[in-house]
């Protein structure tokens, strides 16, 4: 039951990123968040006529979801110039960590308070009103807004006008199928989104059969995690852009260094979790910082499909999400087993296949990215003479 919107979200990956291209993003943006929300309502309702209903509800949920997701990133083509891209949607993309943390803050005082389907009504309804403000302040082009100035304007479509193309372009599928830089971003969302799922699930599982603390009832150790994720996505992103600004270091060095960073470091802090963190106090600063360095990938592997084909952002986008959360799914699926069928050491088997999965997608990485357009992905001029 818990895990039927991922299931949802990943669905809808392709289809919504090939057809951000198509259609006009503030439509569906807004439709989704809005379904989306209306289908949080139902779930008390749905809860009283049994388990399927719920499941059924919450991977519509997931559907509308994940359309959601990956067209509110295609905005940025059209909204962030070069020297500002990380920073933007490093900014956009933190909210799919800081909303944990507040839900995991308030939820529990709310069920006390008002009962369980408070939850629902009140994260519902406000999902409602932001898809009715998406749709009343958001517009589609810098050219259309109304309130920023003509020198902004001018800024922002003169940076993007090598990269935003003239009409929706034809994919070239062979070409992308045989593209390196993109299977190595793809295995890399794969290994990003294993290690993301298992220290969200189950940390707090090792926590407490470490220590026989159950981390879960506890709000506010439950959301640090994903509150230093949050402030560290925002830092990477303005790292990078400030790197890139002052031609520091080039565009390929800053996602390779990034995604080094962000795929290295919480293996390392993995590792300490299982073998140096003999105290719980201990035992937090290492789970929380597994988990905020793994948001430096912001800088890396997250925003270069922009940087390899910012053309067909949408659909690869969706594409290399695919991948990531089979990567969530199977993690989630591995750990399930292992933690069932191993009572001698299960937990290091685990730990060591999230390690792997990190290094080996990062060597990978190191050796085969680009940061540049590529050529199947460049606008092609007919000449008539």
């Amino acid at each position: 039951m818990l895990s039927s919107i991922f299931y949802g979200i990943l669905i809808s990956q392709i289809p919504a990123g090939y057809l951000s291209g198509i259609y006009s993003l503030k439509k569906m943006v807004g439709s989704a968040l809005l379904l989306s929300s209306l289908f949080t309502l139902l779930i008390p309702l749905a809860a009283e006529f049994g388990e399927a209903l719920v499941i059924i509800c919450r991977v519509i949920q997931g559907l509308f979801q994940g359309i959601a997701l990956t067209t509110q990133q295609v905005v940025w083509i059209k909204w962030a110039p070069p020297l500002e891209q990380v920073r933007l949607t490093s900014l956009s993309l933190s909210g799919l960590l800081l909303g944990p943390c507040v839900v995991l803050l308030i939820t529990g005082f709310i069920c006390d308070s008002l009962g369980w389907p408070m939850v629902f009504y009140i994260f519902g309804a406000c999902g409602c009103a932001l898809s009715l403000l998406w749709l009343v302040l958001f517009y589609e082009d810098p050219k259309d807004h109304p309130c920023i100035s003509k020198s902004e304007k001018e800024y922002i479509t003169s940076a993007l006008a090598q990269q935003v193309s003239s009409s929706a372009p034809s994919l070239p599928i062979k070409a992308v199928l045989k593209s390196p830089p993109l299977w190595v971003i793809s295995l890399c969302n794969f290994a990003f989104f294993w290690a993301n799922s298992f220290l969200s699930l189950y940390i707090p599982m090792f926590i407490n059969s470490k220590f026989h603390i159950n981390v879960k009832e506890n709000g506010l150790l439950s959301s640090l995690p994903h509150l230093f994720a949050w402030i560290f996505a925002i830092l990477a992103g303005h790292m990078a852009d400030v790197f890139l600004s002052r031609n520091i270091l080039s565009l390929l060095t800053i996602r390779k260094l990034f995604t080094l960073l962000g795929l290295l470091l919480p293996a390392l802090f993995s590792l300490c979790l299982l073998y140096l963190s003999s105290s719980f106090h201990g035992t937090m600063i290492f789970l929380i910082l597994a988990n905020a360095t793994g948001s430096f990938c912001m800088g890396g592997i997250l925003i270069n499909v922009l940087d390899i084909a910012p053309r067909y952002y949408g659909f690869l986008k969706g594409f290399t999400n695919v991948i990531g959360l089979t990567g969530g799914l199977v993690a989630s699926t591995v750990t399930g087993v292992i933690l069932s069928q191993d009572q001698d050491s299960p937990w290091l088997k685990i730990f060591f296949m999230m390690v792997a999965n990190n290094v080996i997608s990062l060597i990978f990485y190191l050796i085969f990215a680009k940061a540049e357009i590529q050529d199947w992905a460049k606008e092609t001029q007919n000449t008539y003479l």
